[in-house]
């Protein structure tokens, strides 16, 4: 395995997933939607430099009651099995054990008022200090965005290091792009 150097913990942000759904893909995110509208996407553990640690060894099909007992932060069997095969396997542990830490990690995070945020015209900086001001003992420096290339929020990615404590994010985000905020049951633009 590779060494790993950090992790990241993904968030998806349900409404923009549902308003431009994949076709084929599972919709788990369009449902009532708790948790602020996020929904945990996975644990990511990231590599010493440049490359990050995937698919380390075969993955066997998650037991049943794994994804009974975490389908609440992660609402897709599918999602599950792919973030396990993808990420998991690298850390090391057991299943249980990884979405047992995923999990905690997810329902850890304090969200802000994203219908408040929504209404606003803000740059990536003030979202993730929004972001961060929600956290305590968070500074913004450890969020990243993954936006759409209109400026959507898709993702946001918290940095944690070896020891799954927040830390300072290698790779920021721009703070000066926009950042534009569906809401749930808002309609994709066309």
């Amino acid at each position: 395995m590779e060494p790993i150097g950090g992790y990241t913990l993904a968030l998806i942000w349900a409404p923009e997933h549902c308003a431009r759904p994949v076709p084929g893909a599972e919709s788990f995110q369009c449902g009532p939607i708790g948790r602020g509208g996020f929904v945990l996407h996975g644990l990511w553990p990231d590599g010493q430099g440049k490359s990050w640690p995937q698919w380390c060894t075969d993955a066997a099909i998650l037991p049943p009651g794994i994804i009974t007992t975490y389908h609440a932060a992660t609402p897709s069997a599918q999602l599950m099995q792919h973030e396990w095969a993808k990420h998991g396997t690298c850390m090391g542990i057991t299943p249980k054990a990884y979405f047992k830490r995923s999990s905690r990690l997810f329902y850890r995070i304090r969200f802000p008022d994203m219908v408040t945020l929504a209404g606003q015209t803000m740059d990536a900086g003030s979202f993730t200090r929004a972001f961060a001001a929600a956290n305590p003992g968070m500074t913004s420096d450890m969020v990243t965005l993954n936006l759409d290339r209109d400026g959507w929020l898709r993702e946001v990615w918290l940095c944690l290091d070896t020891k799954f404590r927040r830390e300072r994010c290698r790779t920021p985000t721009r703070g000066n792009r926009i950042v534009r905020i569906r809401l749930p049951g808002a309609a994709a633009a066309a």
